[in-house]
């Protein structure tokens, strides 16, 4: 696997742990290279027949050894760990201000259930690659040196025979990496596609209940599993095929070493007690690649997953702020409440003409109703005054001020809107109504939801403004959602009020 600098680069700030869980993790290499080799020379000491008593102090060394590396290996998980954990924390509040920057505009034009999996799973298979796989490609890098001057101390050339066996299995993975790479990215597709059918499906269920066709698209469904199916078998197939090469590696390195040691013996060039020893260092040598080798797919399929992310990190809002704004944001300023559109054409990627030079003005105090069949470009006018679009032709002027040149926080503090369809959180009542004021009290809601014809069914409902709705909650009927988004419009308190 090569190192993905990008991903590298989410671990600013943090990089000095992770250095500290390479530490620990060498540090536990050491232990157990200790261990290894106190458990030849016993060994050693066995074969020549030595007393009990002699075998004492090496045996509670290697005990010491093994309790040594455990508290270091535990270090150095829950170091990593943590570290991934922060990262992740990190980049999730990254892709949501990220997210906040794009708008409705940009993910009304993708689909919802690959993004969902992006920023939900995809950020969570970060974890193995961040918090795990760094510092153990640091270990397995570092460890067959450390170990190669300790079996050069007792004898360079089996020395040589493990260290040219243990760079075999370093490089084996990466002789892979393109086609590890490819049957990764092809299963994370496969698994996008599955979940943002998925996620349809369950969202259209009363349409595909009422048309008769969840059958249709349950069938539809399982050609996605299955080719989900075999990308997976795919994945596993490049991991049976390194593993294979790793443990052939790890096997002949011990194998050649072993044989090659015992007819050194057999012709006096060698002693038992040094074959020994170098034989059980051997053990270690390959671990860390054994280590490396079961964080290397998953880490693959973690940088087939970053590239959604970073797809939607590096996507460039449709709208941006002026660069030279009439006023500075956050800025206290009233618009008078006179919107125009002058010549305004729109269209989308996939509709390029919704509209066409549209020209119409709202004064002060007046009321305009805008209709037409669906599809006829409504909303659109809609999400153009709040500037998740920007028109392609001409401009739209609130106040005088052409939009263009508003701080978003600015023209968007100055119309409440209350769209056709209404989405209620999961939340009290008056945690709904408060979208519109935050700050709202407990008055302001009474008198908002009276304004709006709500508070009389309102306080009908189990636990009036406590009631819960929303997902999971008490279900209201489409016009009940209406009056209380028309109330939370109120609140809001803003000269002009559009109704989608």
């Amino acid at each position: 696997m090569s190192l993905n600098w990008r991903l590298f680069q989410l671990t600013h700030g943090l990089r000095l742990r992770l250095v500290g869980a390479a530490l620990l993790g060498l540090g536990a290499s050491v232990a157990g290279i200790g261990r290894l080799a106190l458990s030849g020379y016993v060994l050693a000491l066995v074969f020549q027949h030595q007393p009990v008593s002699a075998l004492l102090w090496p045996v509670l060394g290697v005990a010491l050894c093994i309790l040594v590396r455990a508290g270091l290996e535990y270090a150095k998980e829950a170091t990593g760990n943590r570290t991934a954990s922060d990262i992740k924390l990190r980049l999730r509040q990254q892709i949501y201000q990220h997210a906040l920057a794009l708008g409705p505009g940009h993910f009304d034009q993708e689909r919802t259930g690959d993004v969902v999996l992006a920023m939900v799973e995809g950020v969570e298979q970060l974890e193995t690659f961040l918090g795990q796989f760094f510092p153990q490609f640091a270990v397995a890098a570092l460890t067959p040196l450390l170990i190669f001057l300790g079996m050069a101390w007792f004898d360079l050339p089996t020395a040589l025979v493990f260290v040219g066996f243990a760079l075999f299995t370093l490089i084996v993975p990466f002789c892979f990496t393109r086609w590890t790479a490819a049957s990764s990215l092809q299963r994370r597709n496969a698994y996008s596609a599955l979940g943002a059918d998925f996620l349809g499906a369950v969202q259209g269920l009363a349409t595909l209940k009422a048309f008769g066709q969840s059958g249709a698209h349950g069938t539809m469904l399982a050609q996605r599993s299955r080719h989900l199916y075999r990308s997976t078998m795919g994945v596993l197939a490049v991991n049976i095929i390194t593993s294979g090469l790793i443990t052939l590696g790890i096997s002949a390195g011990a194998g050649v070493a072993l044989g090659w040691g015992a007819l050194r013996v057999s012709q006096g060039d060698l002693a038992l007690s040094t074959l020994l020893v170098v034989l059980m260092l051997g053990v270690e040598v390959f671990r860390p690649f054994r280590e490396l080798s079961r964080l290397y797919h998953r880490g693959m399929i973690a940088m087939s997953t970053a590239r959604a992310i970073f797809a939607i990190l590096d996507a460039v809002p449709l709208v941006q702020e002026p660069r030279q704004p009439a006023v500075a944001a956050g800025q206290a300023l009233t618009l008078t409440p006179e919107v125009r559109f002058d010549g305004v054409s729109f269209g989308y990627p996939k509709r390029p003409q919704v509209l066409k030079n549209i020209c119409l003005t709202v004064e002060p105090g007046q009321r305009l109703g805008i209709v037409g069949p669906s599809g006829a470009g409504k909303s659109t006018l809609v999400w153009l005054l709040l500037r998740f679009f920007d028109p392609q032709q001409g401009r739209i002027l609130f106040g005088g001020h052409d939009i263009r040149t508003l701080p978003l926080d600015v023209l968007r503090r100055h119309i409440a809107v209350v769209m056709q369809d209404t989405y209620l959180v999961h939340g009290t009542v008056a945690d709904n109504l408060r979208f519109g004021k935050p700050a709202a009290t407990q008055e302001d809601l009474e008198a908002a939801a009276q304004a709006a014809h709500a508070h009389e069914f309102i306080m009908a409902l189990p636990h009036g403004y406590e009631t819960v709705v929303g997902e999971r909650g008490l279900r209201l009927s489409g016009g009940q959602r209406q009056r209380l988004a028309i109330a939370s419009a109120l609140l809001k308190d803003a000269p002009v009020l559009l109704l989608d």
